[in-house]
This record gives C-alpha cells, structure tokens and sequence, in this order.
C-alpha cells in the first residue's frame, strides 16, 4: 500500500469521528438532551438504522457515490491525498475537545478545493440568516405555545407518547437531511466511486463511530446545546430538529454546493434565545446576544482556520 492510499485512509477514518462528533451537537443534540433518562444503545440503534438506510439509498441511487454527488466540485487531489489534507481532520478533533463548534465544511473542504471557499461562504451566510430570522418569526409568532412550554406545570405532558413519538421522527427527518448535507465532508477522502466493500467498511467505522457519541451523551460539544432554554424538554427539542430539518432541505434543494450545518444550527439556536428574550421583560438581552456572539465567535474561527490550512495547501502545492 503506497503513502498516498495510507493516508486516505487515515484521512478518512479522522474526518468521519472529528466530523460525526462535531456537529452531533446539531442534529443529535436536542435528541440527547431530552432523552438523557434512556438507554444510550436504544438511541444507537435508531440512529444507526437511519443511518445505513441513507448511506446505502445514496450509493445505490447514485451509482457508487455515496456523497450524493455534493464533491462534483471537488476533484480528487492529482498527487493523491497528502499530510495537509489529513491535517484538517485532525485540526477539527482537536478542536471539537474544546468544545469549538467549527464548521466541518470549511475546515475539511476547503483545503481539497479553496477556490470553492467563496461558494461556500454565501451559501452558509444565507442559511444562517435565514435559520436565524425563521426561528425569531416563529416563536414570536407563537407567544402562546411558547408560554405552554415554559411554564414547569407542562413537565408531565412533555411526556406524552404523542410528543416523544413527533420527537423521534423529526430527528430521523433532521438526521437523514444532516447526512445527505454533510457526507461529503467524510468521503472526499475516498475515490468518488466506491465499490461494495468500501461501502460496507464504512458503513461499520460510522456505526462504530456513532455508538461512542451516543454512549458520551455528546461530549464536550453538547454544553452547545444544554446551554441553551429548554433544550431538555421533548416539546422545544422537537420544534429545533423539524426546522432545523426542513431548512437544510430547502438548501439541499438550491444546489449540490456543500454549505456549513453549524452555521445554519447556530443561527436557529440564536434566532430561538432572542424570540424568547424577547418574550420574556425577565431575561437580559444583552447576556443573550453575548451567548449568541460566542458561538459565532466560535464558528469564525473555524472559518479563519479553514481559510489557513487552504492557503497552506496553494501554497505547498505551487
């Protein structure tokens, strides 16, 4: 096996944990935190059934592509994959054991392909502030609702197993959309086609990857979401993943440019915490836009190391 082959593999081994971990906190958090009283491996299980059923509907559907054709701008590298590309990966481990939560996309795309970092950018801009001005429309849009859910009389009815039920299914609609989003942040390592033994060898890495998330409740990077108003209760959680969802599908639709999740889960978080401010003469605005101003803060230094690592690249390359 030659040094290029044995970095793509690493390469590629590094940028499924350091992605999968990183943004758990986007479709897996909310689902983590109001189910907190449940078996890890109950959780593991559906996961994992959702994703299977994604990556092996992609690979079929696309003849061996299992990225959803999102890496047709992003050739594989002429030289095969060299040391800067695994450093991305790497970066992002690091910094996900801080609990930064960076953008996946730029810190591992950009280094393939940094002429594609301005696509990227406006498209990620764009869901950010559409997530963020839907979520302020729609909970201050619903005053009432949002006030049922607030009050700590409604605990026993967030129980219901009609609510745990809308819950459920709007993780797997999130999480099906997430990965259709972000595969490619995993798979640029690997050949654009891939062959069924490929397939499955990733299939058990991801699985196996997913279960040490599920069994650390998150880790570090969950305070992200734990964080946040009612993130805990089943109600609030599944309002999060259905829009949350729903937009990542809408940009899904726009074009086969990748584009940054956490942003876009970022902003809807954002948009959220300043509607409920907003409702609530109690809360301080102004600690809610410093918590809002950090986990952008956050973000742009993700991007500003992506920007780095891709000029690194140019300039090891020329």
């Amino acid at each position: 096996m030659s040094l290029p082959e044995m970095l793509m593999i690493l390469g590629f081994a590094l940028a499924a944990y350091s992605v999968i971990s990183n943004d758990s906190i986007q479709t897996l958090g909310t689902f983590l935190s109001s189910n907190a009283h449940r078996p890890w491996w109950v959780m593991w299980i559906f996961g994992s059934s959702i994703l299977l059923v994604v990556l092996v509907y992609g690979w079929y559907s696309n003849a061996g592509d299992p990225a959803y054709g999102r890496l047709e701008s992003f050739p594989p590298p002429a030289g095969g994959v060299t040391w800067l590309h695994v450093l991305a990966p790497f970066t992002l481990l690091i910094l996900t054991r801080f609990g930064v939560p960076v953008s996946t996309t730029f810190l591992v795309l950009s280094v393939f392909a940094p002429g594609n970092i301005d696509s990227m950018l406006f498209k990620s801009l764009s869901g950010y502030l559409v997530a963020f001005v839907v979520a302020v429309l729609l909970y201050l849009g619903t005053r009432k609702l949002t006030a049922y859910l607030s009050r700590s009389a409604g605990t026993r009815e967030a129980g219901a197993i009609h609510w745990v039920v809308l819950q459920w299914a709007s993780t797997a609609f999130l999480w099906s959309q997430w990965l259709i989003q972000d595969l490619a942040n995993i798979f640029v390592f690997l050949p654009r086609v891939i062959d069924l033994w490929a397939l499955v060898g990733s299939i058990a890495l991801l699985l196996a990857i997913q279960g040490v998330i599920f069994y650390q409740h998150g880790g570090a990077i969950q305070k992200i979401v734990t964080s946040k108003t009612m993130t805990a209760d089943t109600r609030s959680a599944t309002i999060i993943d259905f829009l949350y969802g729903l937009i990542l599908l809408i940009f899904k639709e726009w074009s086969n440019m990748p584009m940054s999740t956490t942003w876009v889960f970022l902003g809807l978080l954002a948009g959220r915490e300043v509607a409920m401010t907003l409702q609530n003469p109690g809360r301080n605005l102004k600690e809610t836009m410093k918590l809002v101003g950090l986990d952008a803060f956050k973000a742009f230094t993700g991007l500003v190391v992506s920007v780095i690592l891709a000029l690194a690249g140019i300039y090891f390359a020329g």
